[in-house]
């Protein structure tokens, strides 16, 4: 198979100089997004290769770098983050004909550690809420009943809240960058989205807005301490490792909470394609994978209506044969 035609001289190119000018072109993503993707070129792509010319890089080399990462001490997630962003900027080197063909191909990647959902049940979540200080409870209480993430509950403004139907709107979400917070678009292309709340979680919402919030329509809903914006960082530290420590449920994340928003639905009888909607999910695909699991008991409901049609059909035919 012949490779594609390359300008030798812009082969020659440093990846370095490739990876800023390439870099200039990634306008689409999220600012996290591309925060993310920063961080991780500056930290493990361009020490490596930067100043390695793009027709000189190897795959051996890049398969040798993956091993490297992990063996010191790099998480497989973050290994292949690092790697998925060297091939990006490798294959989009091919597109532009700065190389015949991407050296990135075929590398074996490290498998990510799986790690088991874990869920609240009643009896923890109240254990958390009366560990929880009051003004940050209907923030609990929202995520676990509305399934919002951190980023969206701390992006929810006044205007977004509907406590006559009892419904919250999800439109923005607060994004941290180099320690200066400004709102975004949601995570997904789904993520903006409607989620109806139990009546006695809007009745805990209508009070924390009556107590902690302004009475601005683009007021943030949920703030910190002084106000300001709901920063993750301050918040983990000074709110919920006190809280789940104090509950007895060290090790429990806050996304946990959202984890336990979809296993209630599910638990309520919600079928997949309404839960994906309501949490926001990319697709229903996505939440089968993740949530199929906690779907299987509909396969004993499924076998069991199927039994019931069977012993229908048994009795029709046999009424039938007298």
């Amino acid at each position: 198979m012949r490779g594609t035609w390359v300008d030798p001289a812009r082969s020659a190119q440093t990846l370095s100089a490739w990876c800023e000018q390439w870099r200039a072109t990634k306008r689409d993503l999220r600012p996290s997004t591309l925060a993310r993707l920063d961080s991780t070129l500056r930290a493990q792509v361009l020490p490596a290769f930067g100043s390695r010319k793009l027709d000189a890089i190897g795959n051996v080399e890049i398969h040798a770098w993956v091993t490297r990462l992990t063996s010191e001490g790099l998480s497989a997630a973050s290994a292949r983050k690092a790697y998925f962003a060297l091939n990006e900027l490798l294959q989009a080197a091919v597109a532009d004909r700065r190389l015949s063909a991407n050296p990135a191909q075929n590398v074996p990647l490290p498998a990510e550690r799986y790690e088991e959902q874990r869920f609240f049940d009643g009896e923890e979540i109240a254990r958390l809420m009366d560990a929880v200080p009051s003004r940050y409870s209907s923030l609990v209480s929202v995520a676990v009943y509305g399934g919002l993430r951190f980023g969206e509950l701390a992006g929810l403004k006044r205007n977004r809240v509907n406590l006559l139907r009892g419904r919250v709107t999800v439109a923005e979400t607060l994004i941290e960058i180099s320690g200066h917070a400004t709102l975004g678009p949601p995570k997904t292309r789904n993520g903006r989205r409607t989620v109806p709340l139990p009546r006695s979680v809007v009745t805990e919402l209508e009070a924390h807005l009556t107590e902690y919030a302004d009475n601005q329509n683009d007021s943030f809903v949920f703030t910190g301490p002084e106000g300001g914006p709901l920063r993750r960082g301050l918040f983990r530290t000074r709110v919920w490792v006190p809280a789940v420590k104090a509950a007895d449920l060290e090790g429990l994340r806050f996304h946990d909470l959202r984890h336990t928003f979809v296993a209630l639905w599910v638990d309520a009888g919600v079928d997949p394609q309404e839960v994906s909607v309501r949490a926001g999910h990319s697709s229903v695909a996505f939440t089968l994978d993740r949530y199929g699991h906690l779907f299987e008991d509909d396969e004993d409901t499924i076998s069991e209506r199927l039994d019931a049609v069977l012993q229908e059909s048994k009795k029709a035919r046999r009424k039938k044969a007298r």
